[in-house]
């Protein structure tokens, strides 16, 4: 007990880590083994989603870049191998080395985020993207996800029982919440904010967080989004549309109906792999934001369901993993992966279905943006390295 009490008060700065007692047990943990179910269903759906992404895109390609029509794919496919090379890499490092990027990573993204407004690419009224010349584009809220993922998983880990009170549990974690927030609100990039404050909540509940402190934040955060939406007639304008996309069809109506023509066209059985009629410059980014329409009309109900159930056994696994981590840093990290997949899953599942209003919010590897499929992988690899150590059963 003087040991354990010796550490905690050991544990002062934020990103510092205290591993839970539990695996300084001596018990046999096994590190040969990467978690199989998990990588078999990341191959699934990144094979899945290469398909369809060569199928929604080359129209695209092929009308707008001078009759490529496989310069997405090829670049997507470039970007996947080099993610599936990281993937591996990474998985056979321990997990705890990465608790030195934690800092790091999260003034990077702040700074790439603040350098965004002045001198970042501007696409369809938004300013997300940042130029590396003949490499291409990049969008900082990517590299910003992981960076909250890792120094939230950190910052929790060290803190430890302290987590349950405001000073610790709640401040430090929505200051850095808040300054994003009011970054990508700059661009502006809805969507990025809100898979960054779910994620980071679920995190920090996860965390050992005081839910009560949550639920407060939650209630005031919810009335303060619905009074400016009420003050802005913009907002109240989006609002509108957004519940029926058809009362103004042609301009900010137009994304909305493609995507609904494209999904009810589908039907049951689809019309077939390559057979989108909507892709054909009628869909907005039929590769990117509205992938999810081209799959439910190429591949109808029954594949778009498969593609579910397969997004959702993912799910269910990286939870799996986060439940039977070595310990409780290892547990946050893949809660926090897990839980940023999903929220951009259904988040993109629902815009594309109208349940949502429209904004740009890609499907985990399916959409197309070289970077983002990269970094997806890169998690991936990190949850794997806790799967690893995941501690084996008693026998007898």
């Amino acid at each position: 007990m003087a040991k354990a009490q010796v550490r905690r008060k050991e544990v002062g700065a934020n990103f510092d880590i205290a591993l839970d007692e539990e695996s300084k047990k001596g018990a046999k943990t096994t590190y040969s083994r990467v978690d199989q179910p998990f990588v078999a269903l990341t191959f699934l759906l990144l094979g899945t989603g290469l398909i369809t992404m060569f199928s929604a895109s080359y129209s695209d390609a092929y009308f707008n870049l001078g009759g490529n029509a496989t310069y997405y794919i090829v670049r997507q496919g470039s970007f996947a191998a080099l993610g599936v090379i990281a993937m591996f890499i990474i998985s056979r490092i321990d997990y705890h080395r990465f608790r030195i990027f934690a800092l790091p990573s999260l003034v990077i993204s702040i700074l790439l985020l603040a350098a965004v407004p002045f001198i970042g690419e501007t696409r369809n009224d938004a300013t997300r993207w940042l130029s590396l010349g003949p490499l291409g584009t990049f969008q900082p809220s990517e590299i910003a996800k992981f960076a909250v993922i890792l120094s939230f998983s950190v910052m929790a880990t060290g803190y430890g029982p302290k987590m349950k009170k405001l000073k610790y549990g709640i401040i430090p974690f929505f200051a850095v919440m808040g300054l994003m927030a009011g970054l990508l609100y700059l661009e502006p990039h809805l969507s990025a904010t809100v898979i960054i404050a779910v994620t980071g909540v679920i995190i920090i509940f996860a965390g050992g967080a005081s839910f009560f402190h949550l639920m407060l934040i939650g209630i005031a955060g919810i009335c303060g989004g619905a009074g400016f939406i009420m003050t802005k007639p913009y907002a109240m304008d989006r609002i509108r549309v957004w519940l029926d996309p058809f009362i103004d069809p042609l301009d900010k109506g137009w994304q909305g109906v493609q995507s609904l023509l494209a999904i009810g066209s589908g039907g049951i059985w689809g019309l077939g792999l390559g057979q989108s009629r909507q892709k054909n410059l009628y869909l907005p980014e039929p590769a990117n934001d509205f992938i999810f329409s081209v799959i439910c009309e190429e591949l109808g109900f029954i594949g778009a369901m498969l593609i579910v159930i397969a997004f959702g056994a993912l799910i269910v696994r990286g939870y799996w993993v986060a439940i039977h981590a070595k310990d409780r840093f290892g547990c946050l990290l893949v809660t926090g992966i897990t839980s940023q997949i999903a929220i951009q899953t259904i988040f993109n599942m629902c815009v594309v279905s109208g349940l949502m209003p429209i904004t740009g919010a890609s499907l985990p590897f399916f959409s197309y943006g070289g970077t983002s499929l990269f970094i997806q992988l890169v998690e991936v690899g990190v949850l794997l390295s806790v799967s690893r150590q995941i501690t084996a059963p008693k026998q007898g």
